[in-house]
């Protein structure tokens, strides 16, 4: 069963789903698109900024990658929760807030059950974050945090990332969804090297819908190009992700 803590009243926006047969998408109150799934593959990844928020890949053993946990802050459609929990067989833990999201992600978006290696905390991330349970567990985390209006993430301080940080294992990455064609990236970008060190930093020229994925490590490494396309290569055979297409477009953030 999903665990609820002690979330902040607040008016949550109300949860929609539309589809056009192919692709079915999550809304929170606007037309705005928080998340999709392909419908006759509901494991896949659909968007290509949510395919590149797994490009932690590249810098993990793949061998140890169903051994390790996986943490998503912002459920929205649970497109990588569905994908680290099923494909990648690791796990899987998500933090959302909206009990509306979940609720439409299980009967909506294929959602599986909590189980040993699936749950789900309803709860503020910025406080769930914070508790000792968590702290150095995790060695995948994603942070696609949003609101209705989609304009800028709702936690984006030094202090949060810091956060996050502390939620990693000493070889564990954070990927942050960071709208690059906004003034409000640099801040962003700020924040983050302020918590993890410039040299910790990587980061995805932007797609064309704008998203700018954003990777911190929690030990930085300069991992060397025949390295990474090697994992690149396991990368497209085990998950069928576009890993070798990941390093033409991902470069270390200079200070």
């Amino acid at each position: 069963m999903s665990r609820a803590t002690n979330t902040p009243s607040r008016v949550l926006p109300e949860v929609s789903v539309s589809d056009d047969g192919r692709v079915r998408h999550l809304h929170l109150g606007t037309p705005w698109i928080q998340g999709s799934m392909r419908i006759d593959e509901p494991f896949a990844l659909e968007l290509e900024y949510v395919q590149r928020m797994m490009a932690w890949l590249l810098f993990a053993e793949p061998a140890r990658v169903a051994k390790g946990h996986a943490m998503q802050l912002g459920l929205g459609a649970g497109a990588i929760t569905r994908f680290c929990h099923r494909q990648l067989r690791t796990r899987t833990t998500a933090i959302e807030l909206n009990p509306q999201v979940l609720l439409v992600c299980r009967q909506w978006f294929k959602l599986p059950p909590d189980g040993p290696r699936l749950q789900v905390v309803l709860a503020d991330a910025a406080q769930e974050i914070r508790r000792p349970l968590w702290q150095g567990s995790v060695d995948a985390l994603a942070v696609d945090l949003y609101d209705h209006e989609a304009a800028a993430p709702v936690l984006d301080s030094a202090e949060f990332y810091a956060d996050c940080r502390a939620l990693l294992t000493d070889t564990g990455c954070m990927t942050v969804n960071l709208f690059g064609r906004s003034m409000q990236f640099e801040r962003s970008l700020q924040s983050i090297a302020d918590a993890f060190g410039d040299r910790a930093l990587w980061a995805f020229t932007p797609t064309r819908e704008g998203n700018t994925v954003v990777l911190a490590q929690r030990t930085a490494t300069r991992p060397r190009r025949a390295e990474l396309l090697l994992r690149a290569a396991v990368i497209e055979a085990r998950w069928g992700l576009p890993g070798v297409k990941w390093l033409r477009s991902l470069k270390p953030v200079v200070a």
